[in-house]
């Protein structure tokens, strides 16, 4: 027997939510054993869930854009019928093709898409073998290209189960009362029941059979049972849900739990036909809604059972050098085929998407690259460029992708259907750019769909070209669109909340964006309106709103991974710094690959001391993040690492440093002296960007010192690198929207609240002596947020600086900001600039600056 060899099973759908409550019940025996002797955890699925795009970046490490499968029914090449997925769709190397290349024997089973068979060295069974009719009357031989090769053609071929072969005794474990079901009764569930069981157990022989009868190093095989029967069934599953009818509950409330028990039975099987030297792997591409989001009548849009589908499927695998019963996080979809090349000591290429699952392995080796297999020439049992279109039409397929919702029957006018799975296939290409935040190529693909006519219906294009523009911020064209949107007649009633509040909340109007959701969330509250509400309390700096909200999130869904990172950042401005760093190391866990959530682990492991595992976290969040975005990162390492060589002396939010190409600037409330400040910086020596345009007055008789793009920093900050080594003027509202590519040294000047007022009255014409209480608090919270702001950004070092101060005492002040710049101010002129004649609007109390 040779070694090495690697088993990958695939079980559609499959979700730890149902398999958790059965393991501990002893309910799945066989997959507890590979558990207990391996590694488990979630296995990320991808945008959209549909289960040949996924299967086929399972086999491949690419993404659909790459791969080219991109749904579930296609238009045939001589563009006049349509068919279901096949594998002449696949633009790419399969696992198998690589395989065949590099001398490996492998057999793959059941695959989709994988019709018409490959020439591969091995076996393979196409999943065209086990779709038969329900009719014994309507059969018909075996197509050409099911197997491979053909020899195996007729052993296989009785391997096959059919529906007409189901006795009580396959019904009764999974419909105990399947005695008192109507067979007239439109709700029989005994004839998609034996459809679904038969095909699966004809795979499962056909599997056994090579186990048993053919040499291999791989083999691939896939099941579509439990999804098929979640997608039938799983409305009945308990608990019991309001809509159901209570004996239809009844009847099919097991058949669930079913399907994972037998899918676990035909497991046990295939592991008694391997050794010990076999390394198995049992993975989903997606989980089932099995709590209160199940759907019970779904929308007629495209592919909707999908929207039944959860985040995370399950990654079991078990072998000589896996770790024994560990919990591993972070897997995707992306990573099982270079996985599967680094097992067999393969290289991976550059341009798959995933990585190898490092985490699983005992004794783990450094992988090697290639720039691309589809580069390397050779006999990889590709297919041969399709000529007949006849041969591959396939009714049994088609009728029962139909039956389960995933497609519509085509139309009487087969160029309407054709037409419109064009117009699906291109919509779902743009969806895969957008999961990939490529909002370019997305938005091309939309404008594009945007031109069709009816029967097309736009709705769906206009919501996604509406997320194109608030990812790249331009949010007047996403309000054009919404609009537009709002004339679209559409049969489905889509939900918008979430768009129109980011379209608010991008244009500003943060507090109209929060009753959006807020009404939206007394209708029908759901996790990711807490979670979108929690996000808006925080921007307004109600951490303890926010708190709750990300608490109900979380306990609706606490699968997703940006839930847990939001409330590591809402802890971390709570001050609970170690329950910071437990909602970030769990948002890691789900989600490994999550540059934000290690940036988050960081901050809080910086504020409790730990600087080693604090760098470790800042350095894991710089590699997975973006070049251009890793600003931040970077600086936060900078900052870890001087701290570490002075580890005990204690810090403010400065470091009296020179910093290469840093930006001075000089901020503060409005009538707070930023002017005198800016004036006194051009004299003491430093340069400041300012162009003038705004005159002086007499409010501020010695100029402004303003440059005009600040104004605007909110939408533009790409013009902030013309202020390395100067000086400029930003006022305290807009110091948020700084680039964080750069240094920063922030000179505020603080003055007391009733005289910033008292100058601001006088200045707009208003009585200074009556004091508008309602901008007073607004300031409050501005100085909060600022002191708050400067902890949170790594490029940024503050120092408060009291204007009553300045004009009393500027020498002290002066020294304070030369040594906090970092260079020689020429600190005479500086004191020259100082009039204390312009101090007119003075309190005469004790001054209390924040």
């Amino acid at each position: 027997m040779k070694r090495n060899k690697l088993l990958l099973i695939g079980w559609d759908a499959a979700d730890w939510k149902i398999i958790g409550p059965m393991l501990a019940k002893g309910l799945m025996p066989s997959l507890k054993k590979l558990i207990d002797n391996g590694v488990y955890g979630n296995m990320s699925t991808m945008n959209p869930p549909y289960s040949p795009m996924l299967w086929s970046t399972v086999a491949t490490g690419k993404t659909p854009d790459k791969h080219g499968i991109l749904g579930f029914i296609e238009v045939v090449p001589n563009k006049k019928a349509l068919r279901p997925v096949t594998a002449n769709s696949r633009k790419v190397r399969a696992l198998w093709n690589i395989l065949h290349h590099e001398g490996y024997k492998s057999n793959v089973v059941g695959w989709w898409p994988s019709f018409p068979a490959e020439p591969i060295n091995g076996v393979i069974v196409t999943d065209k073998f086990q779709r038969v009719s329900a009719d014994p009357k309507q059969q018909r031989g075996m197509q050409d290209g099911t197997i491979h090769p053909e020899n195996l053609r007729e052993v296989l071929k009785e391997l096959r189960m059919f529906p007409w072969e189901i006795t009580h005794e396959h019904f009764l474990p999974f419909i105990p009362d399947a005695a008192k079901i109507d067979q007239e009764d439109k709700n029989n569930g005994l004839i998609p029941f034996s459809k679904i069981l038969t095909q699966n157990v004809s795979l499962h022989n056909a599997s056994t059979y090579l186990l048993r009868e053919t040499e291999w190093d791989f083999m691939a095989v896939y099941f579509d049972m439990i999804d098929h029967f979640c997608h039938s069934f799983m409305k009945y599953h308990p608990p019991k849900l309001d809509g159901v009818r209570q004996e239809l509950y009844d009847l099919y409330n097991g058949v669930v739990t079913g399907a994972y028990r037998f899918q676990d039975m035909m497991l046990g099987r295939v592991l008694s036909l391997i050794d010990d030297d076999t390394t198995v792997i049992v993975m989903s591409d997606h989980g089932f809604e099995s709590g209160n989001k199940r759907i019970l009548a779904m929308p007629k849009v495209a592919a909707a059972p999908a929207l039944d589908h959860r985040q995370f499927g399950i990654f079991v695998a078990s072998g000589p050098n896996i770790k024994k019963n560990e919990k591993i996080f972070g897997a995707s979809l992306i990573d099982v085929a270079p996985t599967i090349l680094h097992h067999f000591g393969l290289p991976i290429g550059k341009d798959m998407d995933g990585k190898v699952i490092m985490d699983m392995y005992k004794s783990p080796t450094s992988p090697s690259y290639i720039d691309s297999w589809e580069d390397v020439e050779g006999d990889f049992a590709e297919l041969e460029k399709e000529e007949r279109n006849d041969i591959l039409s396939d009714e049994e397929t088609m009728e029962q992708l139909i039956e389960l919702g995933y497609i519509e029957r085509p139309d009487d006018k087969i160029e309407t259907s054709i037409h419109r799975t064009k117009c699906e296939l291109k919509h779902n290409l743009a969806r895969v750019y957008l999961g990939k935040k490529d909002y370019e190529k997305a938005k091309s693909i939309l404008l594009e769909l945007l031109e069709e006519e009816p029967p097309i219906d736009l709705a769906p294009y206009y919501i996604d070209m509406m997320t194109v523009c608030i990812g790249q911020k331009d949010y007047e064209s996403a309000e054009t669109y919404l609009e537009a949107f709002k004339k679209v007649k559409t049969p489905v009633n889509y939900n918008i909340y979430f768009v129109e509040a980011d379209i608010l909340l991008g244009n500003g109007y943060t507090k109209k964006a929060l009753k959006v959701l807020e009404e939206a969330r007394d209708i029908k509250p759901n996790a990711e309106l807490h979670y979108r509400i929690g996000n808006i309390q925080f921007i307004l700096q109600n951490f303890q709103k926010a708190r709750e909200c990300f608490e109900q999130a979380i306990e609706l869904d606490p699968d997703r991974s940006k839930y847990h990172k939001a409330m590591s950042d809402t802890m971390f401005e709570l001050g609970e710094y170690e329950e910071a760093t437990e909602y970030a190391l769990t948002s890691i866990e789900l989600v490994k690959y999550y540059p934000a959530a290690h940036y988050a682990l960081g901050r809080a492991l910086e504020k409790l001391g730990d600087l080693d595992n604090a760098k470790l976290a800042f350095e894991t969040s710089a590699r997975l993040t973006a070049k251009t975005y890793s600003y931040r990162e970077e600086k936060a390492l900078e900052n870890i690492e001087e701290k570490i060589k002075t580890p005990l002396e204690l810090r403010d939010k400065n470091n009296f440093k020179y910093r290469d190409n840093q930006i001075v600037i000089v901020s503060g409330l409005p009538r707070s002296g930023t002017s005198l400040m800016m004036q006194m910086m051009d004299k003491g020596g430093v340069e400041c960007l300012i162009d003038d345009k705004r005159e002086a007055d007499e409010s501020n008789p010695k100029g402004y010192y303003e440059y005009e793009p600040v104004m605007s920093l909110n939408k533009d900050n790409s013009w902030m690198g013309q202020a390395q080594n100067k000086a400029v003027k930003i006022v305290a509202p807009l110091l948020n929207h700084i680039d964080g590519k750069y240094r920063y040294k922030v000179v505020f000047m603080t003055r007391d609240l009733d005289e910033v007022l008292k100058s601001q009255q006088k200045m707009i014409g208003k009585n200074p002596d009556v004091l508008p209480v309602k901008l007073y608090n607004k300031y409050r919270e501005l100085l909060n947020f600022v002191d708050k702001w400067k902890e949170r950004e790594p490029g940024v070092e503050l120092i408060y600086i009291d204007y009553g101060n300045v004009l009393k005492n500027p020498s002290k002040a002066l020294d304070t900001i030369e040594s906090f710049i970092g260079i020689p101010l020429k600190k005479d002129e500086m004191t020259k600039c100082i009039d204390k004649s312009l101090h007119r609007n003075k309190v005469e109390k004790k001054s209390s600056t924040v």
